[in-house]
C-alpha cells in the first residue's frame, strides 16, 4: 500500500533510514526529481527539485496496518503522514506509474510529463528565458511557438522544461 507523507528535507536520511530499519528492506521510497536551471552569479547552473516539494511517496505491503503507521509517526524527518491514502490508491499508483514512463536516463522528470493547453500562462524552468512567463500560441510536434510579452517566438519542446503557472 503506498503512503503520502511530508517530510524534512534535511532528514531525508534519518527517515529512510529509520524506516529500513523498521519495515525492513523491503521498503520502496518514490521521489521525482526535476533539473532545473537557476542563475547564479550570471551563469545557469544545473540544480536538482523534487516535482512534490518536501512529500514523498512510499510503498509498503504492512501500511494497511494503522498501527505501522502509528509506531512509525515519530521518526526523525517526519513532518506527518497524509490522511485518507487508503482511498486513493489508484490514482497514487497511476501517478507514480505516469512518473516513471516519462522520467530519463538519469531519473529525472522529461518534459513530455506536463500537460499543456494553448493559450495558457507558463514559466520556463531552464534555458535562457529562465522564469519568464509565456503564453502558448500554436503546437507542432517537436515545437512550440509561444509569446512572450510582445515577443514572438519558436522554441523546441524537448530542450526547454517549463510548467502551468
Amino acid at each position: 500500500m503506498w503512503v503520502i507523507l511530508k517530510f524534512n528535507k534535511k532528514n531525508l536520511s534519518f527517515l529512510k533510514k529509520d524506516f529500513l530499519k523498521y519495515l525492513g528492506n523491503d521498503v520502496k521510497f518514490y521521489l521525482p526529481k526535476l533539473k532545473l536551471q537557476k542563475k547564479i552569479k550570471n551563469r545557469l547552473q544545473d540544480i536538482e527539485s523534487f516535482l512534490l516539494g518536501d512529500y514523498l511517496l512510499c510503498f509498503h505491503k504492512s501500511f494497511e496496518n494503522k498501527n505501522v503507521i502509528n509506531s512509525l509517526k515519530y521518526c526523525k524527518g517526519l513532518k506527518y503522514f497524509l490522511n485518507n491514502f487508503q482511498e486513493a490508491q489508484d490514482e497514487i499508483k497511476s501517478f507514480v506509474q505516469k512518473c516513471k514512463t516519462n522520467e530519463d536516463e538519469n531519473g529525472f522528470i522529461k518534459q513530455c510529463f506536463f500537460e499543456f493547453k494553448e493559450n495558457g500562462i507558463f514559466q520556463f524552468l531552464s534555458g535562457p528565458f529562465i522564469n519568464t512567463k509565456f503564453r502558448i500560441i500554436d503546437r507542432q510536434n517537436t515545437r512550440i511557438k509561444i509569446l512572450i510579452g510582445k515577443l514572438t517566438t519558436t522554441v523546441s519542446k524537448e530542450n526547454y522544461l517549463f510548467r502551468p503557472v
